[in-house]
């Protein structure tokens, strides 16, 4: 049963694969977007930013809301649980939850393409895929955009572009990044050089939810620093570029491990199975941790049974708020402690 109401919750790009899901586990693309008069959010009065709302509110609706196609949550009105999970699902950033009047998030159907209203900018319009799919999602992002477009004045300059909160967001107000995940080369201490080479062609290294997070479970995120003077085609081939390089070096730092240390690499990952699958506490940071070396375990056929999206459904259903919600009640973390260890003990010894 858990199992089940756990697969219920989880959004489309943690349900299904893609390309080069051994390395990538998702695709993302942002569009920020502000309208044409009134102020940015971080200078906008309550009565600015409830407009901003109500505007959005019209929109969403005359697009296809009142049929079901989008719904607009208002952050107030969630429970601090449910905002949470929002979090925990890459729908809307940690910071949109902290002060939630006035805020909103605009879903589609399977939440592959959400819509934070009010954040840094009036919109950031982000669509997340499976695996490396960048231009997909980047094809889902703009048809958002579009539509919003069609019933919002923007606020737009013929020579600089969008206009958004942050200078270095200017012109296409894009931001594409990638998750991936990066266990061998963690291993072979080699992921700060590897990270660092990419900081020097324009691409930030966050953690797994973003600015300011850490990187559990050797899982980063990998994004252009700006769009300011750079085109749509340009931002794009760059990461696409950077991506391709990241998978390359991975999968090589793989196979020498494999090559050169392989027994210490199998002890490693059943080790890592045998404590998923027999533990009766986890926390959720060493429930991520020893996922990743399964699933390193389970890409290089070292454990076959398993699939390759045992990842990211750990990756969801082990976190706080997604744990409680499989659950049905609100846990102390040491009640989380234990349950989250009895889930994963059910995905990990499922037939």
């Amino acid at each position: 049963m858990w199992i089940d109401n756990a697969r219920k919750i989880l959004p489309a790009w943690a349900k299904s694969g893609g390309e080069q899901t051994d390395v990538v586990l998702a695709s993302r693309v942002r569009l920020a977007r502000n309208l044409q008069d009134l102020p940015f959010p971080g200078h906008a009065s309550e009565a600015a930013m409830k407009e901003v709302l109500r505007r959005v509110e019209q929109a969403v609706n005359a697009a296809g809301g009142d049929r079901g196609l989008f719904k607009l949550e208002r952050i107030e009105d969630l429970p601090l649980l449910e905002r949470q999970i929002l979090v925990e699902k890459h729908l809307v950033s940690p910071q949109h939850i902290e002060h939630p009047q006035n805020r909103a998030v605009i879903l589609n159907v399977d939440e592959s393409v959400s819509t934070m209203v009010n954040e840094e900018d009036h919109l950031r319009i982000q669509a997340i895929l499976p695996g490396q799919q960048i231009g997909k999602a980047t094809e889902a992002a703009d048809k958002m955009d579009d539509i919003l477009e069609e019933r919002l004045d923007y606020a737009f300059d013929e020579n600089k572009g969008y206009l958004t909160a942050c200078p270095t967001n200017t012109g296409t107000g894009m931001r594409v990044s990638v998750m991936v995940h990066l266990p061998a080369l963690s291993m072979i201490d080699q992921t700060r050089k590897v990270l660092s080479a990419l900081s020097q062609i324009g691409l930030n290294v966050r953690g797994i939810y973003g600015e300011g997070s850490e990187a559990y479970g050797d899982i980063f995120q990998i994004s252009n620093q700006m769009s300011l003077g750079r085109t749509e085609e340009e931002i794009l081939y760059n990461l696409q570029t950077a991506c391709t390089q990241l998978v390359e070096s991975e999968r090589a730092a793989r196979q020498a491990i494999l090559r050169d240390s392989r027994i210490q690499v199998e002890d490693r990952v059943w080790r890592a199975f045998g404590t998923l699958s027999q533990a009766r506490l986890l926390t959720s940071e060493e429930a991520l941790r020893l996922t990743s070396e399964v699933k390193l375990g389970t890409d290089l056929e070292i454990i076959p049974a398993l699939k390759s999206i045992f990842l990211k459904e750990l990756l969801f259903v082990t976190s706080p708020g997604i744990l409680q919600k499989i659950i049905g009640r609100e846990m102390s973390p040491g009640e989380r402690d234990q349950y989250r260890a009895m889930l994963v003990r059910e995905l990990v010894n499922e037939k």
